[in-house]
């Protein structure tokens, strides 16, 4: 009996190392994927100016920003580009990194969000929000994540954690991203003429802008390097 107490108590902790290392290695494959989408985020920033009154779709489908949607839509109504392209062009670049917000959810837990901006109190808030918002609306609060007034990354980090299945997240995040592009392309589409001129004024001025993108960018970035400030309470 001592034995085979014995032996059981090593299949145990065998199996808790092993469990440990799984972790570890999934962990590592999402950082990495998060950590690379980043870089290629910011590694496109010199290419808005540039392609956004040459090739908005085209941009569309290297970044899916809003700007480039907008103008998309608004070179669609003047005939210089294609509607349907405009539309479909996004997607790509607007879901491919949503799967991924979603596992380090599921791998971190409520952890993760202290990673994605939501430090200090006012990030602890939009944290509870967005825990609050999946409580009582559930599959509703994925599928409006663009249009709520909390990080969607939050929200789909939440729905990690929380226990949403990953088919069923990505098919809300899908449908979501349809209504987002639908409306942003939209837009541009109804403004027009006004949009495309803007849109070429930028591009005349690319290299001005690019530069103001990077420092934008980069001030950013320290900005949210810095710890937060945590208040001090003062004596009455």
């Amino acid at each position: 009996m001592p034995f085979e107490r014995a032996c059981g108590g090593q299949a145990l902790s065998m199996e808790a190392v092993l469990d440990k290392q799984s972790l570890r290695r999934r962990r590592v494959i999402c950082v990495t994927a998060l950590v690379l989408q980043a870089l290629y985020y910011y590694a496109l920033l010199p290419a808005v100016p540039v392609l956004i009154g040459r090739d908005p779709v085209l941009l569309e489908a290297l970044r899916g920003s809003t700007t480039a949607m907008v103008a998309g839509g608004a070179f669609a109504r003047i005939g210089q580009a294609s509607l349907a392209l405009a539309l479909l062009a996004p997607f790509p670049a607007l879901l491919m990194g949503d799967p991924f917000v979603w596992w380090a959810g599921r791998l971190w837990g409520s952890d993760i969000a202290k990673y994605m901006g939501a430090r200090g109190p006012r990030g602890r808030e939009r944290t509870q929000r967005a825990i609050r918002l999946l409580e009582r609306y559930g599959s509703w609060t994925v599928l409006f994540a663009y249009f709520i007034p909390v990080p969607s990354t939050l929200i789909y980090a939440a729905a990690g954690w929380t226990g949403m299945r990953l088919r069923r997240f990505l098919l809300l995040d899908l449908a979501g991203t349809a209504m987002w592009v639908a409306l942003i392309v939209g837009l541009g589409y109804l403004i027009g003429r006004s949009a495309v001129q803007v849109a070429h004024t930028i591009s005349h001025y690319s290299l001005l802008a690019t530069l103001a993108l990077v420092a934008v960018a980069v001030g950013y970035a320290v900005l949210r390097s810095r710890p937060p400030r945590e208040q001090v309470p003062h004596d009455s």
